[in-house]
């Protein structure tokens, strides 16, 4: 599966506006540097998941509807999940992105 970066800062372009919020007011909710949301939504800087997780936390959803087009704002399970994830540095991260998929793959 390749990843639609445009389309992702389209849909992350989506939600804030949805919720009537600045690039400058989801920036701070997200701490993303300056600018940075609005080379995101017009797909000049590429997210990592660790910033796509804050995004949808700063915008009230799933990082699913981001990354494929589908959330589920009735569970906030993943809030959790993305609170968890925060403070972990790059090799964490990493393996915990591997874990993931490794987990969507398991036919539980």
């Amino acid at each position: 599966m390749t990843l639609d970066y445009k389309e992702i800062g389209k849909r992350i372009a989506r939600r804030r506006k949805e919720l009537g919020l600045k690039q400058s007011e989801v920036e701070e909710k997200a701490d993303l540097g300056y600018k940075y949301l609005s080379n995101i939504e017009r797909s000049i800087s590429i997210p990592s998941v660790e910033v796509i997780m804050r995004l949808a936390s700063a915008l009230d959803t799933t990082p699913d509807e981001f990354l494929i087009g589908t959330c589920s704002h009735e569970n906030n399970e993943w809030k959790d999940i993305a609170e968890l994830l925060r403070p972990l540095n790059d090799k964490q991260l990493c393996l915990a992105k591997s874990f993931l998929l490794w987990l969507t793959e398991q036919d539980i």
